[in-house]
């Protein structure tokens, strides 16, 4: 092998090498729990409040 084809296959080994990592990132179950079920009361509350009529709008 020449010395460009030694380089070459050194990066494809160093790119597919480093290819393989796997970032996780754990989140706590309780937490995005919680957090969704604000978001579900936020998103109700808004539904709510455009399905009631305004002072305004029943004159």
């Amino acid at each position: 092998m020449t010395r460009v084809q030694n380089w070459a296959a050194a990066a494809l080994l160093l790119a597919g090498l480093s290819a393989c990592v796997t970032i996780n990132i754990y989140f706590p179950a309780a937490a995005a729990e919680k957090a969704a079920d604000r978001i579900i009361d936020e998103v109700w509350q808004l539904k709510q409040d455009a399905a009631k009529p305004s002072k305004e709008n029943a004159q």
